[in-house]
């Protein structure tokens, strides 16, 4: 039997978590599931001062697979602040992956096609680098010192290649390497590795500006984008618009242990935020949230259970095909709706519930 962490989370994230849950009940998928569940909203993480992180990030190491609801992250310094660093560290989190991808009814930038996914550092770079500042010859100085590990540069690069092999895409761009011969050029050594690891998949490197600036005339075939951390998150943010919408991409954070190149953890979430102004509304769009539930199940072992991911993401999109959709993409669907009328196809049943209205 599969088991999953469920981590509990805050306003309208919480309720699309439960939406997920309802698409992966075992009397929908076929499979059984073993859910752990944690409460990370934020009244439970203040009452247990992150003790309650640490318990879900220890259970995601044991299970293996985690499915996260959106939390709330107070600006108070004093606070107990996001649970994000925190289950990263502690289940050895590498990795993040995101991708873009065509959605049914809704109209992209042009030109721009294939799935594009962000493969980037989920730890170190420019995040959590020691800052500080001097004062020199009566101006002001700001210093930062940077840290990347061989370790993750050679976790990064090698699911990088896996997913390119695993979704027939190309391995495309790479870090400032002629700038940072020592700092980021060590990540492109590892890169260089993984393709020799690797001959059957396409590998086009390229300097971060040039892959901005090459991104649109490659936008036409599926591209994966090792990146590192920065990097990668503002690569994330371009990206993912580019599709017309942030509600079809599921965010991945991978663990490895300290020799693997094989995930150990694989916790799966919905990459926009816990939207208060929709909570309690039943309008919200639960298509980010159960596409993460049905990312986590396509790393199981259990063949039901990937057989169920990928029935699960190709249902999602054939309901917007047949013009099911919540207001954001342009229908009339309710956020319950939407969600009965993908059960409705894992099921088999064909049917779709409300139709999109006439434009």
């Amino acid at each position: 039997m599969t088991t999953i962490v469920v981590l509990r989370g805050d306003q309208t994230g919480q309720e699309l978590l439960d939406e997920a849950l309802r698409v992966v009940a075992p009397d929908v998928i076929g499979a059984d599931l073993e859910l752990q569940t944690f409460d990370l909203s934020l009244a439970h993480r203040r009452e247990t001062a992150n003790a309650v992180v640490a318990e879900a990030a220890d259970a995601m190491r044991t299970a293996g697979f985690g499915l996260k609801a959106a939390t709330v992250t107070p600006t108070d310094r004093g606070d107990v602040g996001s649970p994000n660093a925190l289950l990263r560290e502690r289940v050895g989190g590498r990795v993040i992956l995101r991708t873009g991808q065509r959605i049914p009814g809704v109209a992209g930038i042009a030109g721009v096609s294939a799935p594009i996914s962000i493969v980037r550092m989920a730890v170190d770079d420019a995040y959590n680098a020691k800052e500080w500042r001097e004062e020199s010859g009566g101006d002001e100085i700001a210093y930062r010192t940077e840290r990347i590990s061989r370790a993750t540069c050679r976790a990064v690069a090698e699911f990088a290649f896996v997913h390119a092999a695993r979704t027939h895409a190309r391995v495309f761009g790479g870090p400032k390497f002629t700038v940072s011969r020592i700092y980021e050029g060590m990540f492109k050594e590892e890169l260089d590795a993984a393709a020799g690891r690797h001959p059957d998949v396409d590998y086009e490197p390229q300097l971060i500006d040039a892959t901005y600036a090459l991104l649109f005339s490659r936008a036409g075939d599926a591209l994966v984008i090792p990146a590192l951390n920065r990097d990668g998150d503002c690569l994330s943010d371009l990206v993912l618009p580019l599709f017309g919408t942030i509600a079809g991409a599921e965010s991945l954070l991978l663990g490895f242990g300290d020799d693997s190149l094989v995930p150990t953890v694989v916790m799966a979430e919905a990459p926009h935020g816990t939207a208060p102004s929709l909570e309690g509304k039943n309008v919200a769009n639960p298509m980010a949230m159960i596409l993460a539930a049905s990312a986590v199940l396509g790393f199981a072992t259990d063949e039901r259970c990937r057989w169920a991911s990928t029935r699960i993401r190709d249902a999602v999109f054939d309901v917007l095909r047949a013009g099911v959709a919540t207001s954001d993409l342009g229908g009339e669907s309710s956020t319950s709706a939407f969600t009965d009328a993908v059960i409705a196809r894992v099921r088999g049943s064909g049917d779709t519930g409300h139709r999109r209205s006439p434009a």
